[in-house]
């Protein structure tokens, strides 16, 4: 951000600016003013990922090991699966005795940029040694995020904005799942254990300190995020975003990059209004969203729903969609599973990007309606996102005739109007 303001042309900003067909000076007043955001700490060379205003919608994929499943090499296949078939960008959420070790494998795997939630170290290490998630201290949550930055940890979720106040509405609230979202629980039980302000809020300025040092985005989270539609929209989940928003401000002021994240599980009637009502009060600061899951009631095709709101989520203004996988709330995600979120998330970012007419998105829309028109499988098959998948499909039945597929045959829409032409 800084170098923006001095109006310097860094290699990443060049190379942004090329792979979103975007005027280079436009790039660098997006990231001037804090709308664009470039991931990438300077303690790691990495494909360099704009996310925010004016680019394509990005996509993230969430992997990481927890205390019941740990295999380090299992996490970097899931990493580097993620990015083979589109992820711009991969989260280790472990939380595993070995996390540390999870973690430095994967950045040493992918090229893309790369982001965790530091409180799960500071509140694993609390629990394997004293017992409780709630027995790690101020020291424990800053020292792990010092850790990581300099690991090279690209973006981080630093749950800021979980206050003694917006835990208090919380618990007033009547909500049917309360606090859903990991970190925000990890230190919505500190506060109310120790009765005393979250650290990441209450000492904010050396949290931006650190980040300023290593170049490490802030992803501010949403500990409020609503855990089923009937939560969506409420007081503690405003709340949080009106204290983000500031949090936006402070960042800004301090040359320090940062996005806000976003709910979560809403209505599909909510979700334009919710991506707006961001926008404006976080000043344009980059939208991460998870999902947005419309629907509670497909456990085993969470990816579906998830994608589902994320179309209307990044159409609405929405830059970095979090993929969901059809294991989402119920086991940690298998290789397919990634896959298959990450290719739902990237159905949903190019329907909203060719809806918005960006350039790259609406030209190949045209190029495979192009390659259908002219039965170019081979086209169709390097054009779509998952190639393995409809070449398996096509080669079920085959043809001898390339022009048909044993859908319609001879009778074919496109065929019967050629011969009569």
């Amino acid at each position: 951000m800084e170098e923006a303001r001095k109006g310097n042309i860094t290699p990443e900003m060049e190379e942004v600016a090329r792979k979103e067909n975007l005027d280079i000076q436009m790039l660098i007043r997006g990231i001037a003013n804090g709308r664009i955001v470039i991931p990438s700490n300077i303690n790691r060379e990495s494909s360099p990922c704009g996310i925010g205003e004016n680019l394509s919608t990005k996509i993230n994929a969430n992997i990481g090991s927890s205390s019941k499943m740990e295999d380090i090499e299992l996490e970097v296949d899931k990493a580097l699966a993620a990015v083979e078939y589109g992820a711009d960008a991969v989260m280790d959420l472990s939380t595993g005795p070995m996390l540390r070790d999870v973690r430095k494998a994967v950045l040493e795997a992918v090229d893309v940029p790369v982001g965790t939630v530091p409180i799960y170290e500071a509140g694993v290490e609390a629990f394997m040694s004293d017992g409780a998630v709630v027995d790690m201290d101020e020291d424990d949550m800053f020292r792990a995020i010092e850790n990581q930055a300099r690991d090279g940890v690209d973006f981080m979720t630093v749950h800021s904005g979980i206050t003694l106040e917006t835990v208090e509405r919380a618990q007033r609230s009547g909500r049917i799942m309360g606090i859903v979202s990991r970190g925000g629980a990890f230190l919505a039980a500190w506060i109310m254990q120790n009765q005393e302000e979250n650290p990441l809020y209450s000492n904010y300025e050396y949290l931006l300190e650190v980040a300023y040092e290593y170049d490490v985005t802030l992803s501010l989270g949403d500990g409020l995020r609503p855990g089923c539609l009937a939560d969506a929209s409420d007081i503690p989940q405003i709340s949080e975003l009106l204290t983000l928003a500031e949090l936006v401000e402070r960042a800004r002021d301090a040359d320090v990059q940062c996005m806000v994240e976003g709910p979560g599980h809403m209505p599909l009637d909510q979700i334009a209004a919710n991506m707006k009502i961001q926008k404006e009060v976080c000043d344009g600061a980059p939208f991460y969203v998870l999902g947005p899951i419309v629907t509670d009631m497909a456990p085993g095709y969470d990816h579906i729903s998830a994608a589902i709101g994320g179309a209307v989520a990044a159409m609405n203004g929405a830059d970095f969609l979090c993929y969901v996988t059809p294991a989402e709330h119920l086991a940690i995600p298998g290789v397919q599973d990634v896959i298959e979120g990450v290719i739902a998330s990237r159905i949903a970012a190019q329907a909203a990007d060719a809806a918005r007419k960006l350039p790259g998105a609406w030209e190949s829309e045209l190029e495979m309606a192009d390659a259908r028109r002219s039965f170019d499988w081979d086209k169709q098959f390097k054009l779509a996102f998952d190639s393995k998948k409809p070449y398996e499909y096509r080669m079920q039945c085959p043809i001898e005739d390339s022009e048909m597929c044993s859908m319609c045959g001879e009778y074919c829409a496109l065929r019967i109007l050629r011969e009569d032409r």
